[in-house]
C-alpha cells in the first residue's frame, strides 16, 4: 500500500530526494506519490519536516 501526502505539504522536495524509486513528483500545490511506483519503504515519511506523509 502506497504512502500519501496530505495538505500539510509545503513543497520543499525533501521527500522526493529520498525516494529510492523516484515515485514522488511535484504536483499542483503539493508533492504527490505515484501509488504504482511506490514500494512502501517509508523513507519519505521520515524525511518530511511537516509530517505530511503517512501510510494510506
Amino acid at each position: 500500500m502506497a504512502h500519501i501526502i496530505n495538505d500539510d505539504c509545503i513543497s520543499c522536495g525533501a521527500c522526493a530526494e529520498t525516494c529510492p524509486v523516484s515515485a514522488i513528483a511535484e504536483g499542483d500545490g503539493k508533492y504527490v506519490i505515484d501509488a504504482d511506483t511506490c514500494i512502501d519503504c517509508g523513507a519519505c515519511e521520515g524525511a518530511c519536516p511537516m509530517n505530511a506523509i503517512s501510510a494510506q
